[in-house]
């Protein structure tokens, strides 16, 4: 596979999304493994599909495992449930999983702060049969309100993904103006200003949108990129999107923030999922 032809988008900082890349290793080897393949930058979807709130040690042996790799931890998810698995969150459905969210929400800023990690990604939650949608909308903005608090106290971003109707027919933010307008209502709520929108060019084309008005429109209100090909979800290079010249034109918008690679390695280790984004970089800087 070709390296890419970065142009200025040679500006732009890569990290590597541990829990996609290197999932054949277990959790507290997957930072060094990224380490070694010359990254100095990673992020993670909430590592305890189970819990909400880890035990302390837990906590403390994958700080020590990425402080001891070397790598910045750059992005990190609140509590979305089963992900990967048939939750895309939980900041939206009544009862108890809210109130796991609710719960996690001081124990996941900490553990950022801890590693000096500025971006937290609280994915909006599947519709739930039965439940006015109505209603949970308006629970989503007062957990959303919470957590855009938690993250402005560590001096953070709050981060709004946007999904794709394909894969999760259930998530009702499945355009960029969706997701967008809730992260407006989020920062009109606070305050604040801290609200963003995580722009997933993976998503987004599987949505069938138009990349470059998207980028054209919202770059300015982006937080955080994520990228993998289409189709397939593999690595650039093995699908159709063009994403060189989509890199290059978020830096020329402006764009100054992380590109996390959140693809599939496919049929080979993840170690070897990288030969289109020539060594120089991967280091973080």
């Amino acid at each position: 596979m070709p390296a890419f032809e970065l142009g200025t988008a040679a500006e732009q900082r890569f990290n590597v999304n541990l829990s996609i890349l290197f999932t054949e290793l277990p959790l507290l080897e997957r930072p060094a493994a990224a380490a070694a393949a010359g990254f100095g930058a990673v992020e993670l979807w909430w590592p305890w599909v189970d819990s909400a709130t880890p035990e302390q040690s837990e906590l403390d042996a994958l700080k020590k495992a990425i402080e001891d790799a070397g790598v910045q931890l750059t992005g990190l998810n609140f509590y979305a449930g089963q992900l990967p698995g048939p939750d895309r969150g939980a900041l939206s459905i009544p009862g108890a999983e809210s109130e796991k969210f609710r719960a996690n929400i001081d124990v996941a800023a900490d553990f950022a702060q801890s590693l000096g990690c500025k971006a937290l990604n609280a994915l909006y939650g599947n519709r739930v049969e039965g439940v006015d949608p109505a209603e949970q909308d308006a629970l989503a903005l007062e957990n959303l309100v919470l957590a855009a608090r938690a993250a402005d106290r560590i001096g953070a971003i709050l981060l709004i993904e946007t999904l794709n109707k394909p894969e999760s027919p259930s998530y009702p933010l499945v355009t960029a103006p969706a997701g967008v307008d809730v992260v407006d209502k989020v920062n009109e709520a606070t305050g604040l200003g801290n609200a963003k929108f995580l722009m997933d060019l993976y998503h987004l084309s599987m949505n069938g949108e138009d990349l470059p008005a998207v980028i054209e429109q919202y770059a300015s209100k982006t937080g955080h990129v994520q990228i993998a090909d289409n189709p397939g979800r593999g690595a650039p290079g093995t699908g159709t999107l063009p994403l060189e010249d989509l890199l290059d034109q978020l830096g020329k918008a402006g764009y100054e923030g992380w590109v996390g690679l959140e693809y599939k390695p496919g049929d080979r280790p993840s170690a070897e999922a990288f030969d289109w984004l020539p060594a120089e970089a991967r280091a973080a800087r």
